[in-house]
């Protein structure tokens, strides 16, 4: 017999269960759904609802139901539907007929939306601990760097040379930025649907204050319909996971790139790399590359949520069931991906040296060259019309600027002087960008001094939020 089927004169149809069952995954939340349960009926027995004795006992109950199944001696029933009707039959189960009184003043509609904003604000301090993490590796590693030259690329063609710790002080800003967005929507993860009833709210005098206060939640909502149909939060949630998955997947571009012959800038730890079955000189940088590639699951489970919710009316409907699986799946995606990049970053190797070959084959300082005319007097147009032929005279003698005679640079124009080898040089040319966010090596120290702050400022938040 269902736990709701006193209207019913038929069983449900095996295929019927079998396609409507969410045991099979929602049982990932069997402790968010025994701590709000617990919550709930201490909140039943404070308003006089329930008596001292039935909430101790129910109490106790929930605690041994919690104990069992963590020690794996529970085996769920798709006959039960999800893990809430799972919990309360083996509640009635372990207690008898008062474990019945457990759902007083509750629908499975409020009590699934509580039990997801449980789980994904949990989740959420998880996803921001593990980018603390990951920006505090970038950031020791820009460190590590700050003298260490390459080219920038735009187009992916050599641009200008830049600091090493400059370059992944950006990927630092990124996720940076991800961190905020989910501060944000923190907010409405941490509002309490429960009370809500199926629909309508509840006609038992409950103190939903009393269950906000006791699981931590700093807001409730003010409309009944729009607690328990609202799953913004988990679009939201949704939504910025799949922006970090595409920094990360663009850092692991460029791991990818960086570690080929071709660049030969990075080599991977080997404990983050593997071989071919076929060719023994092969070392593949299949984490990255994993990485790079399990950023469509994710964003696809986005746009499947939203095409979920698109047309539906309010309040719950069964479709809403379908918001779980991917929630689940982005969630164990994107703390993988995170928690092998933050070591995968710390053990990679830097080639200094081709690193810096490339910024001086490259003509990364050629705007430097032009910039250097315009302090002369020449209007930029002209200046860049000068230097754009001697970068191919360049090319056809197979120079570099740094290797032409003073002669040559006088005959492409007679306002450059000897003091332009100094000019060129990469060190000069990266501390010649001091202005606002460029690539000086000043600018670059008190970038790190101050995303330093900001992770000081970071773990501070979580750990208030886990508290």
């Amino acid at each position: 017999m269902k736990l709701w089927g006193g209207r019913f004169t038929k069983p449900t149809n095996q295929l019927v269960e079998e396609y409507t069952s969410s045991i099979q995954f929602d049982q990932r939340l069997v402790e968010e759904d025994i701590r709000g349960s617990l919550a709930h009926v201490r909140m039943l027995g404070k308003c006089g609802i329930l008596r001292s004795e039935e909430v101790d006992t129910i109490t106790n109950g929930l605690q041994r139901i919690q104990e069992r199944v963590l020690a794996g001696e529970v085996e769920f029933s798709i006959a039960h539907e999800d893990i809430h009707m799972n919990i309360e039959k083996l509640l009635i189960e372990e207690v008898g007929t008062v474990g019945g009184k457990l759902h007083t003043g509750r629908s499975r509609n409020d009590q699934v939306a509580l039990d997801m904003h449980l789980f994904v604000r949990r989740c959420t301090v998880d996803v921001i601990q593990g980018l603390t993490t990951l920006r505090q590796t970038l950031i020791a590693k820009a460190e590590d760097h700050i003298d260490t030259i390459l080219p920038g690329y735009t187009h992916l063609q050599r641009a200008q040379p830049v600091r090493l710790g400059h370059h992944l002080l950006a990927y630092v800003d990124m996720f940076g930025r991800d961190v905020e967005r989910l501060q944000d929507s923190y907010k409405r993860v941490n509002t309490l649907p429960l009370g809500a009833g199926a629909i309508a709210g509840s006609t038992f005098p409950i103190q939903r204050e009393h269950v906000a206060n006791e699981l931590g939640f700093s807001r409730l909502y003010e409309n009944s319909m729009d607690a328990v149909s609202d799953r913004d939060y988990l679009v939201e949630f949704l939504s910025c996971a799949s922006m970090i998955m595409i920094h990360l997947s663009r850092l692991s571009e460029e791991l990818i790139l960086w570690s080929s012959e071709e660049f030969g800038y990075i080599e991977l730890d080997d404990a983050f790399c593997t071989g071919s079955s076929m060719m023994p000189q092969k070392k593949n940088p299949d984490v990255p590359e994993l990485i790079r590639g399990k950023v469509g699951r994710v964003i696809g489970h986005g746009v499947s949520l939203l095409t979920t919710l698109k047309a539906l009316p309010l309040t719950y409907n069964k479709d809403m069931q379908e918001d779980k699986e991917g929630i689940f799946d982005t969630v164990d995606t994107l703390m993988g991906a995170l928690a092998l990049t933050a070591p995968m970053i710390e053990g990679m190797k830097v080639n200094k040296e081709k690193m810096r070959e490339n910024a001086e084959g490259g003509f990364t300082n050629a705007t430097d060259l032009a910039e250097y005319l315009v302090t002369k007097g020449v209007p930029f147009r002209e200046a860049h019309a000068v230097v754009g032929k001697l970068v191919l005279h360049c090319i056809e003698r197979k120079k570099s600027l740094l290797e032409l005679s003073l002669q040559e640079y006088q005959s492409a124009h007679p306002l450059i002087e000897k003091d332009i080898f100094t000019r060129l040089s990469l060190e000069v040319v990266t501390d010649a960008r001091e202005a606002g966010c460029g690539t000086a090596r000043v600018r670059v120290v008190e970038a790190i001094q101050k995303k330093e702050k900001e992770i000081s400022n970071e773990r501070h938040w979580i750990k208030h939020a886990q508290t």
